[in-house]
């Protein structure tokens, strides 16, 4: 299979911002990990937003798990995103662990009613989820780096899926999110792309959404989140960079990091 490689996938979500989301897909969306709701995500949430070509999908699977290995209870599940969600140290040299390093067992990200994200109990349809939080701290010339990465494991595909869906639905509910009562993120545009276009072939779906976090009233910050799914398997990393961090060196560093975890997942899935 094609994209095993994280450099494939950095060239992936690379398309994605240059060919996508700074045309002008413009939406806003979230940060840690995304519940509820049903629907497709081979559109953008722009109507003005390009449209693959013609034939540029395929009914071909991006991947096809050992039904065996498939996790089916929450034991097997919580198995499944500890191996997969990278701890601080895989991130690179300097990562350390936030405060608090890890999501609270048995919970996942949910945007309320007032455009803020905490988390609740788990729905019934989700095996298990994790999310781990790292840091590389500021070092005087250049600002922190705060990344997110999250794994959730689903009873079903389409379950799976409805994650996805929602992450493009509640931008538009939502124009402007809050992570945290001191954060803000805002200026931000999202693009969802399913497997087999925009050379998208690396996960049966996609979204990726670039745009601004603010934090404590200090500078804006570029953002980005990438999510991405396999089966019944949603992974996430997102990424948010201070002074002296170029958008470029942001995005790869957040590829990478989702690179390693969609190759993590095939691996744990993979029959011998």
């Amino acid at each position: 299979m094609r994209g095993n490689t994280c450099g494939a996938r950095g060239s992936w979500v690379a398309v994605l911002v240059t060919g996508g989301l700074l045309a002008g897909c413009s939406a806003q969306a979230a940060d840690g990990g995304t519940p509820r709701r049903a629907g497709a995500s081979a559109h953008t949430t722009s109507p003005h937003a390009p449209v693959p070509p013609p034939g540029g999908s395929t009914t071909a699977p991006v991947f096809t798990p050992d039904a065996s290995l498939v996790p089916r209870t929450a034991e097997d599940g919580q198995k499944l995103v500890e191996s997969v969600v990278p701890a601080p140290g895989d991130w690179g040299r300097g990562f350390v662990a936030q405060d608090p390093a890890v999501s609270r067992p048995g919970t996942w990200a949910v945007l309320d009613d007032g455009c803020r994200w905490g988390r609740e109990q788990a729905p019934r349809g989700v095996l298990a989820g994790l999310s781990r939080y790292s840091v590389l701290p500021a070092d005087g010339s250049r600002g922190a780096v705060k990344v997110t990465a999250a794994a959730t494991v689903h009873a079903s595909a389409l379950g799976a899926d409805e994650q996805l869906s929602t992450a493009l639905e509640e931008v538009l509910r939502c124009p402007e999110q809050r992570p945290r009562a001191d954060a803000l993120i805002t200026g931000l545009n999202s693009l969802g792309t399913p497997f087999g276009a925009r050379e998208q072939e690396h996960a049966d779906d996609s979204v990726l959404e670039a745009g601004l976090y603010v934090e404590k009233g200090g500078a804006a910050q570029p953002y980005r989140w990438m999510v991405a799914r396999l089966g019944t398997v949603v992974v996430a990393v997102s990424v948010t960079g201070g002074k002296g961090h170029t958008e470029q060196e942001l995005q790869q560093r957040g590829a990478d990091a989702l690179g390693r975890m969609l190759a993590r997942v095939q691996q744990h899935l993979k029959g011998k």
